[in-house]
């Protein structure tokens, strides 16, 4: 994989309450990923940009929500992929010091 897609593979980290719970207690971290990201490609990815292994990795595809408008126009949000990459004991990302 050359250079410039690993920084177009993981779009960035997904933080919510979940996201936050899983990589305290299970070493497992959540990214947003593009839609024509495969497997091999994310693990790839963050194991070159943050210098750590992987050890486990689910991809799910979300579908974006309906939502109404002022006006009662019905309106769709995009879909994206969520990865959910969990690394081997010992490896942790900070993401307070990556710049």
């Amino acid at each position: 994989m050359n250079h410039e897609r690993l920084y177009t593979v993981i779009l960035g980290p997904h933080v919510s309450e979940k996201s936050t719970l899983l990589s305290e207690n299970n070493n497992q971290y959540t990214f947003k990923v593009a839609l024509n990201a495969t497997k091999p490609e994310i693990r790839h990815a963050v194991e070159k940009l943050f210098n750590v292994v992987v050890d486990d990795l689910q991809v799910i595809k979300v579908k974006g929500k309906t939502k109404r408008t002022a006006r009662g126009q019905v309106r769709k949000r995009s879909d994206w992929k969520k990865a959910y990459v969990r690394l081997e004991a010992g490896h942790q990302i900070d993401f307070a010091d990556i710049g």
